[in-house]
């Protein structure tokens, strides 16, 4: 684990900033092939995602200071360098969808498909980000795969669970679950259905077994990120069952 990945002169350049830079790409690129398949026009996705970019930061950065609010000055909080929650980029994305195939008039279920995929995806380069920052970290472990941070990490000299590449794994199989359903799906809204429901699970496994800080929970004996999986998984659960018959696609037969 190191935060610097080399310098550009006396700046320095993150290995947490390359490693989002990389998932952001590598999940737009994905997208664009499987909307381009569906019909989507492709510069409307290349635009979309740059407004995904904005929602997904703006999102992340207002659930942690929302998560810690109090705990620091506000000012410290929103200037923050770290400080980037997944489920507010998460929700700060699903908001950038719906403005912008509103606003153009794509498919919004569709769409959300097309990109579902691409959210674990880059997702899961963001986790080996945290992993190299040293954020996120796990409590204490005894496997063989225990992972100790260097000195001046808050966990040194403890051997600690590696969450961060439990998820980054978790993560990169949802990818290939989901693109692979997305060939197969059978109505519009599936896809991000079963993401919800595959990442609450995920995410509210991997939170017992991390130490970090992640804010207040809301219910009292989990963490805030549970309590949030929660509402995912419920989320998930009532858009599958919703718009199975809605936006039921044709059978191949019948295309």
């Amino acid at each position: 684990m190191h935060p610097t990945a080399f310098h550009i002169g006396d700046l320095p350049i993150a290995w947490y900033g390359i490693l989002l830079a990389t998932g952001f790409m590598v999940g737009m690129w994905t997208a664009g092939r499987r909307g381009m398949k569906i019909g989507l026009n492709a510069e409307d996705i290349s635009n979309l995602m740059m407004c995904l970019f904005v929602g997904g930061i703006a999102g992340a950065k207002l659930l942690f200071v929302i998560n810690h609010f109090g705990q620091e000055p506000l000012k410290d909080l929103v200037l923050s360098r770290s400080g980037m929650v997944f489920h507010g980029a998460f929700f700060g994305a699903c908001a950038a969808v719906w403005l912008f195939t509103r606003k153009v008039k794509m498919p919004l279920w569709a769409t959300f498909d097309t990109l579902a995929p691409s959210f674990a995806l880059g997702h899961a380069f963001g986790r080996i980000g945290c992993f190299m920052t040293g954020c996120c970290y796990g409590n204490t472990c005894s496997l063989p795969w225990a992972v100790q941070f260097p000195e001046g990490h808050t966990t040194h000299p403890t051997h600690i669970h590696p969450t961060q590449i439990y998820e980054s794994l978790l993560n990169f199989s949802t990818y290939f679950v989901l693109a692979w359903l997305f060939r197969r799906r059978k109505f519009d809204g599936q896809v991000i259905a079963a993401y919800m429901l595959i990442y609450a699970v995920v995410r509210f496994g991997v939170e017992f077994l991390r130490a970090d800080g992640r804010g207040e929970s809301w219910f009292g004996a989990l963490s805030s990120g549970q309590d949030i999986s929660i509402l995912l998984l419920i989320g998930g659960g009532a858009l599958w069952w919703l718009l199975r018959e809605r936006n039921a696609l044709p059978k191949p037969e019948e295309a």
